[in-house]
């Protein structure tokens, strides 16, 4: 919903003030539209169903795994394609995997939406749209960047949407930002006043290959990255997440094991461990490839988890959204 059209509305009809914080207060708790806000005026309803888009994407497909995944693929009004991700656990947590960009500009090698043509930033209306669309499904309470788009390129909006996601129902807390290590947007975040976590995509301890993964890595080198993320944690004091995609024969090996777990400070850092999800570029480390990294970066003192692969199936696991229908 486009909260500045919708205040400009309200004003050309002569309401109050508070009829706007009404609209959002219904909208937050999942109505299904205009028609469901009884403590409003039938006839401003009727104005605003006709005045007022209740969003601003359109959705146009929607896939269903077997582990309860649900991706959205949305279109704007100007036919840029967004997709979303609502990923459901047994201890019943419902997350969200929100986008920030049509696309991606920054060509990481094993993201299938880096292969896609960038279109542009979302609006904040478009990013707190693709939350809404699944608050009308039902509660949920985490989220996290890590959709379409590099969320520091697009920071502006991404945060003005997140002030509104705890009347959603998520947190600050319970909201994480994923970069590939754009320092601006690092060092902003920091700076905010919002307890948000950051997420950095890392892959690869040696900058060489990290720049042959991602070519991001030459326009922010790794050394640099890491010493934002370190003035992220001395101004928020909360950890780093680092994500290490698992890619066989490329960054698995063991000694690149060790070389990760001496680059980064576990008072500073916590590694996600991965799980390659196919998207025609590499093949994906074994299970047993993973527990012995995962080990190694243990036995050195930093803690590392394994990341729970949700909706693979569907296409809608990390690295693999492009827009396509199921």
């Amino acid at each position: 919903m486009d909260l500045e059209l919708l205040e400009r509305t309200l004003s050309d009809a002569g309401e109050p003030a508070f009829r706007a914080r009404q609209v959002w207060a219904w909208t937050a708790r999942g109505a299904a539209g205009y028609e469901a806000m009884t403590d409003l005026p039938a006839a401003l309803r009727s104005r605003l169903a006709d005045e007022v888009p209740y969003s601003a994407l359109t959705l146009v497909d929607e896939a269903h795994a077997r582990d309860g995944t649900v991706k959205s693929l949305f279109q704007t009004d100007d036919g840029r394609a967004v997709e979303a991700v609502l990923m459901r656990y047994r201890d019943g947590r419902r997350s969200l995997c929100l986008s920030s960009q049509s696309g991606c500009p920054l060509t990481c090698s094993f993201c299938a939406t880096g292969a896609m043509k960038f279109g542009r930033n979302l609006t904040t209306s478009e990013i707190l749209d693709q939350a809404l669309h699944f608050r009308r499904i039902e509660d949920v309470d985490h989220a996290v960047f890590m959709g379409m788009g590099e969320p520091m390129m697009n920071l502006d909006n991404v945060l003005a949407a997140c002030r509104r996601l705890p009347d959603i129902g998520i947190t600050h807390r319970r909201t994480a930002i994923s970069t590939v290590g754009w320092i601006p947007g690092i060092d902003r975040l920091a700076q905010t006043d919002m307890p948000i976590r950051l997420a950095l995509s890392l892959h690869a301890a040696d900058s060489a290959l990290r720049s042959q993964l991602m070519p991001v890595n030459e326009r922010y080198p790794l050394a640099d990255v890491l010493d934002a993320c370190v003035r992220f944690h001395e101004a928020k004091r909360r950890l780093v997440f680092v994500e290490y995609v698992m890619l066989a024969g490329v960054n698995d090996r063991y000694e690149q094991a060790v070389a990760l777990a001496e680059l980064l400070d576990p008072a500073v850092f916590k590694v996600n461990l991965i799980p390659y999800n196919p998207t025609g570029s590499y093949d994906g480390s074994g299970s047993d490839a993973i527990a012995a990294f995962r080990a190694v970066l243990e036995e050195h003192g930093l803690r590392a988890t394994v990341r729970l692969t949700r909706g693979r199936d569907i296409a809608a696991a990390c690295g693999q959204l492009a827009a396509a229908r199921a």
